[in-house]
């Protein structure tokens, strides 16, 4: 343990190394002899994942805002992100997370092309589409193309929109899918694979499950797209393999030794500011659903499950309102939910109920959706058994209960559950903060507001994008967002 939590500090000052350049007139006098002018890159994707982990999935970027936005979670204290009163500060901080790890994987594609590393590059190629995906689905319209090419004189990148970079990162996933499809002896990822510690052939089922996600987020709005990416996949396994287990889920690890705690964990120790929503919880009641007392933990004062209001006007009762359960919040050596199986199968669900080709039927597939969610939190295979066939999990053949299961399946994920609520308007129970400081709005946030920077130092570019925000939370809709109606 302690030298893992070395290894990972010292990847933590390369991350800051990489992105300055030297240049020959810097006297050698101000040469730090004992910092490393280069790495492994085995490192770098050491360090990529870790960080990745802990700015996307901590207070910050996602319980707080994301979390509340999804209808996943509601603040019981400081309550202001979930009312829409942002922090500019944070929202600076996400954006520029987005853009240090870019920068990160650049260098990893970089070596990998180098040392003829096919494996490696198709693994950052996979890192690469995690973070623009999260990234466009957070701010819509962002630097893609242009971005991270200091090395080519650009330093005012312009703007690639939703509808560009969606195709674009298929076709990414697509070159991680064959770069991945031969595993060598000479190519591995080493020990900075902290995510599937080089099994490779799990970074090609995360390839293609990713690929999976993508084209079923804009299936309603591109089917032209989406439609031959799904049955391509699923036409041939064998070059196209995805996630068929939860082993093969895609969860980040902490080491559970501070400073390497999982983040919900480290938040958990010295403050409260959480709760699980009413949304969440009385949707779980509703279903009598087993996964209630391991998303939620029973009132202090009274025993019983009792969501909150998001973005409530007032605090309340700290002991009245339901924490949330001890598998997501109070284990230092907790996970980071990258991607799980169970998406897969709910994918395969609406493709196959929208009447294409899939392999299978929208009920199997419903059925190991749901299935994978309850065993990934240890339900009783009895329990499982009876909520599939005579409980409120029975199969209905409607989209809505496809997407609310896929909904309560990516709890702690929250910027992909309110991905899914923008494309869906699942769950129909979510609301508008009745504390949010914006009037004249009937649905929650569409978007995040982008940082002010942009607007100082690449304006020109960012002006078009920004002028379509309004209220720093809604304006222009995702492109997959085709709800009507909404402002």
């Amino acid at each position: 343990m302690k030298r893992y939590i070395l290894k990972l500090g010292i990847l933590a000052v390369f991350s800051a190394l990489i992105l300055t350049s030297c240049t020959e007139s810097f006297p050698e006098v101000n040469t730090d002899p004992d910092r490393a002018k280069d790495a492994p890159a085995t490192n770098v994707l050491a360090f990529t994942i870790r960080y990745y982990g802990s700015t996307f999935f901590d207070p910050w970027a996602d319980m707080n805002e994301p979390s509340t936005y999804a209808g996943y979670l509601a603040k019981i204290q400081y309550i202001d992100e979930a009312r829409y009163n942002f922090r500019p500060g944070v929202v600076e901080n996400n954006w520029y997370y987005g853009y240090i790890l870019l920068n990160n994987i650049n260098e990893i594609k970089k070596k990998a092309v180098a040392d003829g590393a096919d494996n490696l590059l198709g693994a950052a190629k996979v890192l690469e589409v995690l973070i623009v995906q999260s990234m466009t689905d957070r701010w819509r319209d962002i630097p893609y193309s242009d971005a991270i090419k200091m090395s080519e004189g650009i330093l005012l990148p312009t703007y690639d929109t939703q509808e560009e970079i969606y195709p674009a990162l298929l076709e990414v996933l697509a070159e991680a899918n064959t770069l991945l499809a031969t595993p060598t002896a000479a190519d591995q990822l080493g020990d900075g694979d902290l995510l599937y510690h080089g099994d490779v052939e799990a970074w090609q089922k995360l390839a293609n499950s990713l690929r999976l996600r993508l084209a079923m987020r804009i299936s309603g709005v591109a089917p032209e797209i989406a439609k031959p990416v799904v049955e391509t996949i699923l036409g041939n396994p064998a070059t196209n393999p995805v996630m068929t287990s939860n082993d093969d889920n895609a969860m980040f690890i902490w080491p559970g030794a501070s400073p390497y705690e999982e983040p919900w964990y480290a938040d958990s120790k010295g403050r409260d500011d959480h709760g699980v929503s009413d949304v969440l919880v009385n949707a779980l009641l509703a279903l009598d659903d087993p996964r209630l007392p391991v998303y939620a933990l029973p009132a202090i004062s009274d025993g019983a499950y009792r969501g909150f209001t998001i973005g409530a006007n007032a605090q309340p009762a700290l002991p009245t309102i339901s924490r949330i359960g001890t598998r997501f919040r109070k284990d230092p050596t907790g996970f980071s939910p990258i991607f799980r199986y169970a998406e897969v199968e709910f994918c395969i669900a609406e493709a196959a109920k929208k009447g294409w080709t899939t392999g299978t039927t929208a009920q199997e597939a419903y059925e190991a959706a749901v299935r994978a969610s309850l065993e990934e939190n240890e339900i009783d295979d009895a329990d499982i058994d009876t909520y599939l066939s005579t409980g409120e999990g029975a199969f209905d053949d409607t989209f809505e209960q496809i997407y609310l299961q896929q909904w309560i399946a990516l709890f702690k994920q929250g910027m992909e559950g309110w991905s899914l609520y923008r494309r869906t308007g699942v769950p129909t129970t979510h609301y508008v903060a009745p504390g949010s400081l914006f009037t004249g709005h009937n649905a929650p946030p569409f978007r995040y507001p982008y940082p002010d920077n942009e607007g100082t130092l690449n304006g020109a570019n960012s002006k078009a994008f920004r002028d379509q925000v309004e209220d720093n939370f809604w304006g222009k809709q995702m492109w997959y967002d085709q709800r009507t109606g909404l402002h």
